[in-house]
This record gives C-alpha cells, structure tokens and sequence, in this order.
C-alpha cells in the first residue's frame, strides 16, 4: 500500500504521528465506452459552450449558479482563504459510545499507521480506545476538504472512518407505510423461529461477489475462443526511418562508393607504373653493357688491322 497522507493525530497534549492508507479497494471489472459499429473507444473532449474551443483542465475553474441564474466564478486562491482544519493534524474533538453512531453515517475508511521510531503514543492511544469501548471523534482534511471522522481500533490498528454530515442523509417518509397494520403476535413469533434457525455468526468469508465471477469467466473464455466480440489488438506496423535519416545514409552511401573509385584509381596507376618501372631499370643496365661490348669488338679490330 501506499500511503496517502501524512501527519499526526492531537490527542489532548500527545501528538501521535501516523500515516494514512486507504482501507479498501475495489474489485469490479472496468469497461470503456466503444463506438458499437467498429470497437472505437469514445473520447470525451472539454468544449466551452461559449467559444467552442477545447479547453484544459489548467484552464479551468469552477463556477456555482444560483437558483435565479446568477453565477459565482471562483478559482483555486478563492477557495484557500476558506477555513479547514489543520491539514497535517487530525484533532480529537471528544470520545463517544460506539453504539451512539448510526451505521448510515460511515463513507470511507482509512488505515493509520505510526509514524515514528517509537511507537509508544500510538499504542497506547489504541490501547485506550479498545478498553473503554469508545471511538473518538475527529476532524480530518483530505484534498481541501474537511470531513468529520470515527477513529476506532481493528485488530490493534487505529481506522479513521470518515462520516457523512448529518445534512447529508436524507429524510424517508414513504407514504406506503401509511396505515400499514400492526403484525399479530404468532406471525411475529414465527418470524423470530425463523431467525432464530438462520442465525450464525458473521463469517465474511463465506460471501463471494457471483457477479464478478461469472463476468470474469465470461470474459476469458470469449477470449480463449476467439469469438466475433473479441477485437484482437493489430500488429505495430515496422518503423518507417525518418526522412533525414534516410538522407544521413544515403549521404554515407555515396560517400563509402566515391572512396571507394578513389581507391581503385590509386590502384590502377600504382600497378601500371609499376611495370614501367623495371623496363627502365632494365633498360638502363643494357646501356653500359652494349657501350663496353661495342668499345671490345673495336679494339679486337684494331689489333688485327695493326697485326
């Protein structure tokens, strides 16, 4: 769990650090609006009535219209000069029987857990309130609003149940009532044998939401069998490359091909002066031996003419 506000209980002198979880979570599958022709999920936009542009939820305020028509615009600096109680303490106003609560008047509950190294205060604040069977009644502010609360202990854990105004419930009177007859004494004794063979006591447990059940079976098994209602998600399509990408490669591209001819250039002409290289070599050695031949076969020549 994760806690969603932090502070501390005043309990007379004592303050009692604590942090606060939600109690309880709900179970109940969720389903989105779809357009029933193709399985389109339905999008709702903030339109203003008056320009008829979309608007964000940055921009907006919120406005109260009085049964004559008048409206009060206020905004966020509006509603923060308005008295709330301490935002990080949760006071003790006083300690009352737990009976004297009717049941209608518990909304939210919320688990406490201490916060601090030595939990002392936070015992013994539960200690007391599981002896003398009372709960204590307190003011707790939630997202700028306050609400009046039952802090009660469970299994040695402090729960602050948040109350509804006494405003807040309504008043029944069902004229269908009106004249009822008074039941006679046998109908109510059988009715009281009949509790009585019902009676047991409360197990939790023993109670599952069928509701749930069924829809969540129904739902896997439309799955598992690939029925027309099962609208299977489409493939990802590749990733195209970006346009500039593609002109970055195609730049490399070209690049690595000219480098490329320039190599193949240098190549060529390496190897054709190459092969020149040794014939003029060669031909520079012959040079001096055709000379010193040449200069031989006239000497020989000479000697026979002087002979």
């Amino acid at each position: 769990m994760r806690s969603i506000w932090k502070g501390s209980i005043a309990f007379g002198l004592v303050n009692v650090p604590v942090k606060v979880y939600t109690a309880t979570e709900d179970h109940d599958i969720r389903f989105h609006q779809v357009h029933a022709k193709d399985g389109g999920r339905i999008k709702y936009d903030r339109v203003c009535t008056v320009c008829g542009e979309s608007v964000q939820y940055a921009d907006i305020d919120k406005a109260y219209e009085s049964p004559e028509g008048d409206k009060v615009v206020l905004t966020d600096e509006d509603f923060a000069k308005l008295p709330v109680a301490e935002k990080h303490e949760i006071p003790v106003l006083q300690f009352v029987p737990s009976e004297q609560i009717d049941p209608i008047l518990f909304d939210k509950s919320y688990y406490l857990e201490p916060d601090s190294n030595t939990p002392k205060a936070y015992v013994l604040l539960a200690k007391t309130l599981d002896q003398v069977d009372r709960v204590a009644l307190v003011h707790f502010t939630l997202r700028q609003k306050t609400r009046l609360a039952a802090l009660r202990v469970r299994d040695g854990v402090l729960v602050l149940q948040t109350l509804l105004w006494p405003d807040e419930v309504r008043s029944v009177d069902f004229e269908s009532l009106d004249g009822a007859g008074e039941p006679r004494k046998q109908e109510i004794s059988m009715a009281e044998t009949l509790v009585e063979s019902m009676s047991d006591d409360f197990e939790p447990d023993l109670y599952t939401d069928e509701y749930q059940i069924e829809l969540k079976r129904m739902l896997d098994e439309a799955i598992a069998s690939g029925s027309n209602k099962v609208i299977r998600p489409e493939e990802p399509a590749p990733q195209e490359m970006d346009a500039e990408v593609v002109d970055l490669v195609a730049a490399l591209q070209r690049s690595l091909e000219a480098t490329g001819r320039r190599s193949g250039t240098k190549s060529e002409s390496g190897d054709k002066a190459a092969e020149k290289k040794p014939a003029k070599k060669a031909t520079k050695k012959a040079a001096p031996k055709a000379a010193a031949k040449t200069a031989r076969k006239a000497t020989k020549q000479s000697a026979r003419k002087g002979a």
